[in-house]
């Protein structure tokens, strides 16, 4: 159940990463004048880093199947979960605010939150696979599943 942990973790981070470039890029497109990111750069990164932070510690864990790691995994965890739902609440009413009416595309595209372009299905299976990274390293780390 570990590997399978952090399969998931890693399909999760990639998904964030996408998402983070995507961020990124239409966040500096709207630096030029567009509405300002509900996503605070301290909330993203704090999300990002302490990911990449419980990933590697999950690694450890696999390596050195030592249980204090596991649990250590599980409370980064708690922490990104906190995080990430912090932004998806404050993404859900961006991604439900009507776009501006009127006047030309590149206006209107410049005119929202850079985490407006966000796919949906991108967002959504992110979630999905905290979730079900979640459940697994909690399972892994009692020790359900052991022989």
């Amino acid at each position: 159940m570990g590997v399978a942990a952090l399969i998931s973790w890693v399909i999760t981070a990639f998904g964030g990463l996408y998402l983070l470039v995507i961020w990124l890029i239409e966040n500096e497109a709207s630096e030029r004048g567009a509405t300002a990111t509900r996503l605070p750069l301290p909330v993203i990164s704090g999300h990002a880093l302490l990911a990449l932070a419980g990933l590697s510690l999950w690694i450890v864990y696999l390596l050195a199947d030592r249980g204090v790691l596991a649990w250590g995994a599980v409370v980064i965890l708690a922490v990104v979960t906190v995080l990430g739902l912090t932004m998806a609440f404050r993404w859900i009413r961006v991604y439900r605010t009507p776009l501006p009416a009127g006047g030309s595309a590149i206006v209107d595209t410049l005119a929202v939150p850079a985490e407006r372009n966000f796919p949906l299905f991108v967002v959504l299976g992110h979630g999905l696979l905290g979730v079900t990274t979640i459940v697994l390293v909690v399972l892994t780390a009692l020790g359900v599943g052991e022989s």
